[in-house]
Order: C-alpha cells, then structure tokens, then sequence
C-alpha cells in the first residue's frame, strides 16, 4: 500500500447553469466527464504505487471497474436527493454517457466497434450493480463493505504478485479519495434541475438497484 508521488486534479465544487434549469439527463451527462477524470486519476495512481497494470485490456479492465464503482456510488449518494424517477434518470444517463466514455478510448487504444464496447460496459455494469446492491454504503467512512467488494473484484483485475496488497490500497487510499472528489463535484448539483416528470425523455440502459433503507 503506498501514497508515493501521487496525481491529484481538481473537480468542480460550484454548479452555475444560468436561468434555463438542467434536466437529470444532462447534468448526468456532464457528471459523466468527472467520473471518468477521476477513474483515470485513479489507475494513474495505483500505478506509481508501483501495481503492474499494463496499457492494454488489463488497463481497461481497471478503469471499467473502478467507473462501476463510482456509478454505483453516484447512484446511493442521489438516492437521498431524487425522487424515484429523476434519480433512475440521472443514474441511467450518466452510466450510458461513462459506458460511451470508455468505448471511445477503447476504440482509440484497442480498435473495435465502438458500440459493442458500450453493450460490454452496461452489461457488466447491470451484473455489478445486482452485486453492489447486497452491500451498505454510507458515505466513505462508514461504508467497509461496500469498499471491500472493489477490492474483492479488484483482485481478478491485478497480476499476482498485487493481489495481496490491493484490497488494502482501494480501502484505505483510492475508494476514499475518489468518493471525497464526488461528493465534492455534486455539492449545489440539483439545486437548479428540472424534474424529468416536466419532459418526455427515452429510457435508458441501466437497471437501476434498489438502495438500502
């Protein structure tokens, strides 16, 4: 486990949309890009800490795993701010955005079809999801659990010689410091958003999970 020479960037705080109110969809949308700053700042990381993740699909691997994660947690911290409705709206259209995140870089690193990418993404997504959903989540410091499992699925992700010290460094280093940077970005978020019950919008993707009581 190491904090060695670690990347930091910053996430935008503050939310100003001017007069017209932001539907769950686009500001999802928009969440979308800082999810992926962050997962991306998170390999960059766990690299210089000196984990073998080699530039290819174990890369790949990585990233998908952790933007899981974070969609996931996005989707628990909305819970207690959205109705039913707008926060499946919100969750299902940032985890399609992130899905397209991901296959666009794929596609630029590994070649293939950009679409079949995507389809990858969501149905791990939607597997991870059903997964997640047996774990409590109660913000970063009180949410072992649920931390745990990344680091669990982590392990299938890293070579050998890392598959001892991983759990730990998404425990007690990466899981925190990405949930502090998204809890940061959605301060002020939905003060300015209109309910998806004032506009017809498609479905989306995502099967959203049922958050715990």
């Amino acid at each position: 486990m190491s904090t060695q020479q670690r990347s930091k960037i910053r996430v935008k705080s503050s939310w100003h949309s001017g007069n017209r109110k932001k539907t769950p969809q686009e500001i999802a949308g928009a969440f979308a890009f800082i999810i992926w700053r962050i997962s991306d700042n998170t390999l960059k990381n766990v690299r210089r800490a000196d984990f073998d993740i080699e530039i290819g699909p174990q890369y790949f691997s990585f990233l998908r795993e952790f933007l899981v994660f974070l969609v996931m947690v996005s989707d628990r911290i909305v819970y207690e701010k959205l109705n039913e409705q707008d926060r499946m709206d919100f969750t299902g259209a940032l985890a399609n955005r992130v899905a397209e995140h991901m296959a666009e870089n794929q596609g630029e690193w590994l070649g293939g079809s950009l679409r079949e990418y995507k389809d990858s993404f969501i149905d791990f997504l939607n597997q991870r999801a059903g997964e997640y959903a047996d774990y409590h989540y109660n913000g970063k410091d009180n949410s072992f659990s649920f931390l745990l499992y990344l680091g669990q699925c982590m392990k299938e992700v890293v070579d050998e010689k890392d598959k001892t010290w991983v759990v730990d460094q998404m425990i007690a280093i990466e899981a925190p410091e990405a949930i502090g940077m998204v809890e940061k970005a959605m301060v002020g978020l939905f003060d300015n958003m209109a309910s998806s019950a004032d506009a017809q919008h498609p479905p989306a993707d995502i099967e959203t999970p049922p958050a715990e009581q």
